[in-house]
């Protein structure tokens, strides 16, 4: 049996819609999945990653590490959204510990908030190819707001939080233990209830990311709008229950003019990372997020960007903890699961 140690992290990934949580072990063999489990919330108490009834969210919180059996109180999350700017950029080469002396100067032109309401962080990725004086340096901003709300959430639930990763990263993190990084492109795509997130990696490294303000919600709002029904209502018809409701063929219309929407957005961010990288083709697209389990989205996707899609598997190189979780179920799951796989996979002494 896998033992928990000081430094392992329970990943807790917070949608507006479903809270997702898992636990992972090392072993000298390959990762352990020891405990996964998820709740859903109900509609309106995050809204755009804003946090609008915190005492809520923290008893599902805690409900959930009651129903899962988690007794770790160190968790990592991740945010996303526009309160976040992940971007990057050029500045002259210098050292690590003179970049945090100067970082508030050099990025204060690329971050459009008030430099004084965000939090930075950054990592150096090495010389810039076309300037040997200049080195580039991958830039993350969060609104300070926006960080505090989900720190209390966190200390509301009775946890600690350690780590707080953007949504992108720790799709990529989980990405990178269950493929090979090769040299081709891949993009990663997460569609949630209100968001999604699109991180292009180029050579195993992240080079284009980008949220935007779309996802499954949007279904529910167009059958709430036909149906003159709750949301709640709309989320059972989207998946065929109370057909008296709603027609199929009104169901139907309605994935097809919301997916098309939806790739019609990634068609763009596609167009606009080809315009810095016009030789980069991407070969292949890993969706995940509860929007990854629409066919229509898959096929439209594939035919729209002439890539191969895939849905990804957060369980390919991971072994499920003896008899706990059969193959069915894991495969079931697996597209909501890729993020808090990926935060799981975070430890207390990451850098």
């Amino acid at each position: 049996m896998a033992l928990v140690k000081k430094t392992d992290l329970v990943g807790l990934d917070i949608g507006s819609r479903t809270i997702k949580v898992a636990e992972i072990a090392d072993t000298q063999k390959r990762p352990v999945l020891k405990k996964i489990g998820f709740i859903d919330i109900a509609p309106g108490v995050i809204e755009d990653g804003a946090i609008k009834d915190p005492e809520s969210v923290a008893d599902s919180i805690r409900k959930l590490f009651k129903n899962v059996g988690i007794k770790n109180p160190n968790v990592a999350i991740s945010i996303g959204g526009y309160s976040v700017i992940v971007k990057k950029i050029n500045v002259q080469t210098m050292t690590e510990a003179r970049l945090h002396e100067t970082i508030h100067f050099e990025v204060e032109q690329y971050i459009p908030f008030d430099i004084s309401d965000v939090n930075i962080d950054f990592q150096i990725l090495g010389t810039n190819e076309a300037n040997a004086n200049q080195m580039n340096v991958l830039l993350v901003a969060a609104k300070k707001e926006m960080i505090n709300d989900y720190i209390n959430l966190i200390q509301i639930a009775g946890l600690n939080p350690c780590i707080i990763d953007i949504d992108a990263f720790a799709l990529q993190n989980i990405f990178e233990v269950n493929y090979a990084a090769g040299e081709e492109n891949v993009a990663l795509i997460d569609i949630g209830a209100s968001k999604t997130s699109l991180n292009i990696l180029k050579g195993g490294s992240s080079v284009f990311m980008r949220d935007v303000s779309l996802g499954c919600g949007q279904i529910n709002q167009r059958i709430a709008g036909l149906a003159q029904c709750s949301l709640a209502e709309a989320e059972a018809m989207k998946f065929g229950k109370m057909p008296d409701k709603i027609s199929q063929d009104d169901l139907k219309d309605i994935i097809v003019t919301v997916v098309s929407d939806w790739c019609s957005e990634i068609r763009r961010a596609l167009d606009f990372f080809y315009s810095t990288y016009p030789e980069d083709q991407i070969k292949k697209i890993f969706l995940s997020g509860g929007g990854a389990n629409i066919k229509e989205f898959r096929q439209l996707l594939a035919v729209e960007t002439s890539a191969e899609v895939e849905t990804i598997n957060p369980f390919a190189k991971l072994r499920a903890e003896s008899g706990k979780y059969d193959a069915s179920y894991l495969q079931r799951i697996a597209p909501q699961a890729a993020i808090c796989m990926g935060l799981a996979m975070r430890r207390v002494d990451d850098k």
